[in-house]
């Protein structure tokens, strides 16, 4: 604050200096100018330094005594500190993040980059994952969800692990003590019904008839509602903590759950497919590159994919 303080007044001084009058007495103070960097004469009082200014009212806007000169300065440098922070605010303002105060720096940084992820996996849970379970035929495509691809000795994550238990395991693990503990529970009922999920689904394939148990799906469709209300419990932990209510849980099964879940199943399958051609295409960057080649104007931006916060917010 001192450096901006003394910046401003050595401006307001230099400005004033093409401005000063030749040294003499009062009365001879209005007749003439002086040159550039001389100074006004060291005895006058500060009541004489306004007469001087005043007496002609000569550049009205340049009256200032010695205190005012301190007393602008000081509030030049306040406004110089003020303007910067008041931007500074509107941009967080307009970004539509709010401030976590309430949780630590991690926990704050792992809700936004996760929240959307997360909402766009319950996506998948309630439109394709839903629709799997009750389709025997299907059940082959399930047990790719839970495979590891140990492609060339390096071991990846399944789809599930991927996008619903790392990020509600990064998320419990950055949240304080209680609520860890809570979402971590939560956490492994999920992956305890994806388990179960499995054991039923194992084996099954469309091009592999092989004689399926008559409670074989009953069986699965409880464990897909198991895993729904074990993540519908997170999402509520979730919200409880951030105190937002942004994520979204899903419906029980029946005729009226997709109205109750409020979100299009058509921007999902939209969405989905303008990703796998985005993936297709060799990502954002490749993608950019090839859209530039093509006349069919299909591609919206480098990759056609919808903006995903305002996907998240529907």
């Amino acid at each position: 604050m001192g450096c901006l303080v003394a910046m401003a007044m050595m401006a307001l001084v230099a400005s004033s200096s093409a401005f000063t009058f030749q040294p003499g007495i009062s009365s001879e103070l209005s007749h003439g100018w002086l040159t550039k960097g001389q100074e006004l004469p060291s005895h006058l009082s500060e009541h004489e330094e306004s007469e001087l200014f005043e007496e002609e009212n000569l550049f009205p806007s340049a009256v200032v005594s010695r205190r005012d000169l301190f007393r602008l300065s000081t509030a030049s440098a306040m406004t110089a500190v003020a303007l910067p922070l008041a931007a500074s605010e509107a941009i967080a303002a307009s970004s539509g993040a709010v401030d976590l105060e309430d949780l630590p720096p991690d926990a704050a940084r792992s809700y936004y980059q996760y929240r959307i992820p997360l909402q766009i996996a319950a996506d998948f849970y309630i439109f394709e994952l839903q629709d799997m379970v009750g389709n025997i035929d299907d059940w082959g495509e399930i047990n790719q969800l839970v495979r590891v691809n140990n492609n060339r000795g390096q071991g990846q994550p399944s789809r599930i692990e991927r996008e619903f238990v790392n990020p509600m395991r990064i998320l419990g693990l950055s949240m304080p003590p209680d609520i860890a503990d809570e979402m971590r529970e939560h956490q492994f009922k999920f992956e305890k019904a994806m388990a179960a999920l499995t054991k039923v689904t194992l084996g099954v394939r469309r091009d592999l008839p092989v004689e399926i148990d008559k409670g074989a799906v009953p069986a699965a469709k409880s464990s897909w509602e198991d895993g729904r209300v074990a993540l519908n419990d997170f999402f509520v932990a979730l919200n409880t903590a951030t105190g937002l209510n942004e994520m979204k849980t899903i419906p029980g099964a029946g005729p009226s759950q997709m109205k109750e879940y409020g979100r299009s199943s058509l921007k999902y399958n939209d969405l989905m497919k303008k990703t796998k051609l985005c993936q297709n295409r060799g990502g954002p960057t490749l993608s950019n590159a090839w859209g530039k080649l093509m006349t069919s104007g299909y591609l919206q931006d480098s990759c056609g994919i919808p903006d995903l916060e305002l996907y998240f917010k529907q």
